[in-house]
């Protein structure tokens, strides 16, 4: 099961980094056409229809997927300041507590994330640019990084309950 949670956010954290990538690509297409319908005088449009809505949207999508791959690797902020001087025993029970209270906070999001998603697709919602793209589709992107980021946060309370120490390194350790 742990190799298989691990492919999980590391695939998210590659198809996140795709993501990113073709926000470039979609970027210096748009340079590009700029660049040779004003100085070249080449006949081309201008401009490639809400171009800013797909890479926004891809933006979210990238963040969120990400998320996963991000925390189980602790490349979050996580801070120490306290918990480094307590005793190991407070210390594991402080991290306890802390993925606790995070599993909760990230399933209470991912239950209205996936209920906003719920109501675009009801309502027929779209949005505003010059392409109307159904708004389900870049949100079920991020109902997908947010629900993974509760299973890798569960994941991790389980593991640190199992094993009796925290599983993830402050980021100034890693």
């Amino acid at each position: 099961m742990r190799v298989i949670l691990d492919r999980i956010y590391l695939g998210a954290a590659w198809l996140s980094a795709f993501t990113i990538l073709a926000i470039a690509i979609l970027i210096s297409a748009q340079i590009f056409l700029n660049v040779a319908t004003r100085v070249g005088g080449l006949p081309l449009p201008s401009t490639i229809p809400s171009y800013a809505d797909f890479s926004g949207f891809m933006l979210a999508a990238a963040t969120f997927l990400a998320m996963p791959y991000t925390f189980r690797s602790g490349g979050h902020i996580k801070v120490s300041l306290i918990t480094s001087r307590l005793p190991s025993k407070a210390r594991l029970w402080a991290e306890i507590a802390a993925l606790a209270v995070a599993a909760f906070l990230t399933g209470f999001a991912v239950y209205y994330i996936w209920v906003l998603i719920a109501e675009s697709i009801h309502f027929g919602d779209v949005s505003s640019g010059t392409i109307p793209i159904p708004l389900w589709i870049p949100q079920s992107a991020m109902g997908v990084g947010m629900s993974l980021l509760c299973v890798a946060v569960i994941d991790s309370l389980v593991q640190t309950i199992i094993q009796g120490e925290p599983v993830i390194a402050a980021s100034e350790e890693a």
